[in-house]
């Protein structure tokens, strides 16, 4: 079915054909990386919090780096800078989060390009047939047969199914993975509240 609506559809539903497999792989992708970046915030910071019981600094930043994810890159932030105080640790989770997010949000403007310009891909598509259609009434004038004019029909009907068939799930896929951004970025902002609190009631305590 596939090679005979590309046959049909005529040189834009190869380009069509090329922003969907580019979704696909994008969409993958993202998803594969949300899925190693989004821990259990909870779990990682009460083992977190343990570790820092026993003032064992290498030990807590050792797991950090073996964590994945924005989270546990955060919580080694702020542990590096804990001598600067609570606001100290604040400004460095900021500049922490503001590298952290774009790393999150690659990619995505070309999800949100692709179903911008797919339906705008096919529309062109669909004018190309009926250009195509015209020419052959031209040509043919009165003598024109159903047959002449049915390829530049099918290129129209189907390059505008082919836009709309890439723009639908690219729209999806972008608004899910806008999601998981800003469920991931939600946990971060959890995450640098709990550790500045953290650290700060441990030197208070260790203080005292």
């Amino acid at each position: 079915m596939l090679p005979k609506l590309l046959a049909y559809g005529g040189p834009m539903m190869w380009v069509l054909l090329f922003l969907g497999a580019v979704t696909v792989t994008v969409f993958l992708e993202r998803v594969l990386h949300y899925h190693r970046a989004q821990i259990n915030s909870t779990e990682f910071l009460t083992g977190f919090r343990n570790v820092l019981k026993r003032e064992n600094i290498i030990e807590a930043i050792s797991i950090c780096d073996a964590t994945p994810g924005p989270v546990a890159r955060l919580v080694k932030v702020a542990l590096l800078n804990r001598e600067r105080g609570r606001e100290g640790m604040r400004e460095a989770l900021e500049e922490a989060g503001l590298m952290e997010v774009p790393r999150l949000e690659k990619k995505l403007s070309l999800l949100a390009t692709v179903a911008q310009i797919a339906p705008l891909l096919g529309l062109m598509g669909t004018v190309l047939g009926f250009i195509r259609v015209f020419n052959q009434l031209e040509q043919a004038g009165l003598s024109a047969q159903v047959g002449d004019l049915s390829a530049g029909i099918w290129q129209a009907l189907i390059c505008t199914a082919g836009g709309l068939a890439v723009a639908i799930p690219s729209y999806a896929a972008y608004n899910y993975l806008v999601s998981r951004v800003n469920s991931i970025v939600l946990d971060m902002e959890k995450a640098s509240m709990e550790i500045v609190n953290m650290i700060s009631e441990h030197s208070t305590l260790r203080e005292s």
